[in-house]
């Protein structure tokens, strides 16, 4: 099971953004430009994120900022804006377990709790983390960049 790359994305997008926003117009194409993925995928995550509250976006060539401050902007803020999972349930039971069977009429029973479990650890490890976090190591790699 993979997280699908939105997450990751978005991370990047708003990596560049503080990283590049004094300096340049941080506009989906340069974003895609950044990223190697189709300005229309980066328009769609800009618009996630906008939707969420996290950004601010001018439309055509006014760019991307961030609206708040980086600090109070976790992982978890953007997993939730960017992620499409049903019914907030990170895994996805296999449609029709068998009602005969003893462990397929109680996989539930057996598995939700777990499963649960986990999820709830893997969010509250991504609250934990900020974009301030982020900005940190952003600029310890670039600095040997630059």
């Amino acid at each position: 099971m993979q997280i699908s790359s939105r997450f990751t994305l978005a991370v990047h997008i708003f990596a560049c953004i503080d990283t590049f926003g004094d300096k340049y117009k941080v506009t989906s194409n340069f974003l895609a430009g950044s990223t190697n993925v189709n300005p229309v995928v980066i328009r769609k995550i800009l618009g996630q994120l906008k939707g969420s509250g996290l950004i601010n976006v001018v439309r055509g060539t006014g760019g991307a900022v961030i609206a708040k401050p980086l600090s109070s902007i976790t992982f978890l803020d953007i997993y939730n804006a960017v992620e499409c999972v049903e019914n907030k349930s990170l895994f996805h039971f296999h449609e029709n377990p068998s009602a005969d069977c003893p462990v397929g009429k109680n996989i539930h029973h057996i598995l939700d709790g777990r499963l649960m479990q986990v999820q709830n650890a893997m969010e509250k490890e991504l609250a934990s983390i900020t974009l301030e976090d982020l900005k940190k190591d952003t600029r310890k790699y670039l600095s040997k960049e630059f």
